[in-house]
């Protein structure tokens, strides 16, 4: 028995802010944004859409590609750094309900930029047990994160969310080998502080997110080589095996120096930060999902998803794909 993707859907926001439009918020130019980037446009919320509301969207067509009726999905997960509510209850029964998933377990999954990953395994995990259909959703709202006057982060980030629905099923393939790491001391790189850290009476550190892009790029481009050379060892395959990495989309820059390093032709990397930005845990799953529309996949593939994050938090998972 083993689980496979059975449906993908997507949820991006109705108002796509272009790079000449950002100009206009924050002194920086297309050109700059481009050549240090890879990113030309980005979908933002509007005052009317959350988190929930693009996660409801993107399960909602997941389910209806893999034609799973709601009431027999067993699982709901949502990774998020941005949840609707700052501490309860989670997104995921947000979209639980919404859905009409009736029989469902619900909860977040909080693995910054990694979380999609992170879900899946988890999905998988619970799915052994009970194995009814999962959906598995990475959505986030970044843009409500970023100070609009900071043009070293506003200019990176998104919002969207992609959901895809999981099954299990007697045929080979599916969800391979997976490789889930932390690394708590390096949490200063990459922060947003708006929680309960600190009493109330002394107010929040700072409630805009906060990154060390030095520290986070060279972090970034040796643990996706790191994470894919070991990933592919686990499961007796080499790199030359891989048709697709999915990855998450940070920056451009970062993804040209792994493929670099993991003598991987960039042709074999999906990439869509141009059009959607980084878009945190909706990242992968946005990506698997315009993969599906563009029918890029091909009975047999080897599909490697890799994130990295906030945590930090670094992962990557191996699908064989059977349709």
């Amino acid at each position: 028995m083993n689980v496979h993707i059975a449906g993908f859907g997507i949820g991006l926001p109705a108002h796509r802010m272009t790079n000449e439009e950002l100009s206009g918020k924050v002194d920086t130019t297309d050109e700059w944004i481009v050549s240090h980037t890879g990113i030309r446009a980005r979908h933002v919320v509007g005052p009317h859409e959350s988190t929930a509301t693009l996660a409801t969207d993107a399960a909602r067509k997941a389910l209806e590609h893999a034609g799973v009726k709601p009431e027999d999905v067993g699982l709901v997960i949502v990774a998020t750094s941005t949840p609707d509510y700052h501490v309860f209850p989670s997104c995921a029964c947000l979209v639980q309900s919404a859905i009409g998933a009736v029989n469902a377990a619900a909860f977040d999954v909080l693995a910054a930029c990694t979380g999609f990953v992170y879900a899946m395994d988890v999905a998988r995990s619970m799915m052994a047990r009970d194995g009814r259909p999962a959906v598995v959703i990475g959505a986030d709202v970044m843009t409500r994160t970023v100070d609009w006057s900071d043009r070293n982060t506003c200019v990176l980030f998104g919002d969207g969310a992609g959901a895809v629905v999981l099954k299990v099923e007697k045929r080979a393939g599916g969800l391979g080998e997976c490789i889930l790491r932390a690394d708590g001391s390096g949490a200063n790189m990459l922060f947003a502080d708006g929680g309960y850290r600190l009493p109330r009476e002394k107010g929040y550190a700072n409630t805009f997110l906060q990154m060390n892009g030095r520290k986070v790029f060279a972090f970034a481009t040796t643990t996706i080589e790191e994470v894919i050379r070991q990933l592919v060892a686990k499961q007796g395959i080499s790199l030359h095996d891989i048709r697709w990495v999915v990855p998450h989309q940070a920056n451009i820059r970062i993804l040209e120096s792994a493929a670099k390093r993991l003598d991987i032709p960039m042709d074999r990397f999906y990439i869509n930060i141009a059009d959607v930005a980084n878009t945190s845990a909706a990242t992968i799953p946005l990506a698997l999902g315009q993969m599906a529309n563009e029918n890029r996949f091909v009975a047999g593939d080897y599909i490697v998803l890799v994130g990295f994050g906030a945590g930090l938090t670094w992962g990557a998972m191996l699908i064989q794909w059977q349709p």
